[in-house]
């Protein structure tokens, strides 16, 4: 398979990355929206069983967030080491 330059001199590879980077980016940056969120909703004290379901939320959300990260970190680090 053949790569060719584009007019701005990156190739379809490097393009591929920057787009990855953007989704990641984009990803870590809902799931941190998401968890300000429900942290919000907790603090406005909507009564027992919803703050429950809610600390499980955040708990989830908080997974997602870390995730995201990592991806983001890892897909970072693999531009980093490409553009080199």
């Amino acid at each position: 398979m053949m790569y060719t330059q584009e007019h701005n001199g990156r190739g379809a590879m490097a393009d591929l990355m920057i787009l990855e980077l953007a989704k990641a980016r984009l990803r870590v940056k809902r799931a941190e929206v998401a968890l300000r969120r429900a942290r919000a909703m907790l603090d406005e004290d909507r009564g027992v069983g919803i703050n429950i379901a809610l600390c499980g939320s955040i708990r989830a959300l908080q997974r997602r967030v870390i995730e995201a990260r990592e991806r983001l970190t890892k897909i970072d680090s693999l531009a980093s080491s490409n553009s080199t």
